[in-house]
């Protein structure tokens, strides 16, 4: 008899992992999060578990309450005999803290990588995390997803007549040159310096955009700022239009208030975090229920996830 396939939910993904249950066609797995007055917490699976595929699903933002109910729930199957368990965390937390940039700092997400084999992970899933390489981090194999399989459908609807797509600064103009040569489209660049974080000093344009409908893509949106100040420059710079699309909605701070602001048509994005408070006129939701589905079942029928990224696509164009 072959492993089951069980699926299971922290408290900060539980929507998304109700419709990933759904698209799956599975029930979702019976799992109580007990909380005591401290604010110490123990997940408890309320059913058998034995020698089953376990997927745990929990975007870790705030990531500290979320990655340690994260690590909870792995060590809870782990002595329950589970067969496999599978984290799928489709917003990686603390992926900004990929390297060492400066003295006397941590590397934040290579710390969340050995946390959670030491815990008990087979496997991860996850998408767009912040720098790539991030995946060899770990010991054990990583699917990392790319919402360029979500994005793209949702631009060809948009028929822009003269589509041009921009970086909001030089980090992200790896992923942006991918999905702009998906569409045979030019690239602008937004270069950026901050002082500190969350604060930008700076910003200049790179490129031309005058009478050019503008897609700025990015991975994170955390307050807004960045892509406010990049969609105010390429206006300023003679843009016909300006929208964004970012995969993970961290929107901290002022960041609702900061999009409604600025001169952006729309925000679109994803639904690996849940949003904080009803989404505004601007922002656009779609959801990654579908794509994490069919990586799960992949990734226990033993079968290839390559159809599900851009160059494959690219590929079959």
């Amino acid at each position: 008899m072959s492993p089951s396939v069980k699926i299971f939910s922290g408290t900060g993904s539980q929507e998304l992992a109700a419709k990933i249950a759904q698209s799956f066609r599975v029930p979702p797995g019976k799992v109580n999060i007990q909380k005591f007055s401290d604010g110490e917490f123990q997940p408890v699976f309320l059913e058998s578990i034995r020698g089953d595929y376990v997927f745990l699903i929990q975007s870790t933002c705030a990531p500290t309450d979320n990655l340690m109910e994260l690590l909870l729930m792995m060590d809870a199957a782990k002595r329950a005999s589970a067969y496999k368990i599978i984290a799928v965390i489709p917003y990686y937390g603390y992926a900004r803290q990929d390297r060492k940039d400066r003295p006397r700092v941590a590397i934040g997400s290579k710390l969340v990588a050995s946390l959670l084999e030491t815990a008990g992970a087979n496997r991860v899933i996850t998408m767009d995390l912040h720098a790539p390489q991030i995946q060899g981090f770990f010991d054990i194999p990583v699917d990392h997803l790319d919402s360029s399989a979500i994005f793209i459908p949702y631009i060809e609807k948009l028929k822009l007549p003269n589509l041009t797509f921009a970086a909001p600064d030089v980090g992200s103009s790896n992923r942006v040159r991918e999905i702009a040569s998906y569409f045979n489209a030019e690239m602008v660049i937004c270069d950026k310096h901050r002082k500190r974080a969350n604060e930008i000093a700076s910003m200049v344009l790179i490129g031309d955009v005058r009478d050019r409908d503008i897609v700025l893509i990015d991975d994170i949106i955390d307050t807004g700022g960045t892509l406010a100040k990049a969609a105010a420059l390429l206006k300023e710079n003679g843009a016909r239009s300006v929208r964004a699309l970012c995969t993970h909605p961290v929107l901290s701070g002022n960041a609702y208030q900061n999009i409604e602001n600025s001169v952006l048509e729309e925000l679109v994005v994803c639904d690996t975090i849940e949003l904080k408070q009803p989404s505004p006129p601007k922002i656009k939701v779609i959801s990654v229920a579908d794509l994490f589905a069919i990586a799960i079942r992949n990734a226990y029928e033993n079968k290839s996830i390559t159809s599900l990224f851009i160059h494959s696509q690219m590929r079959d164009k």
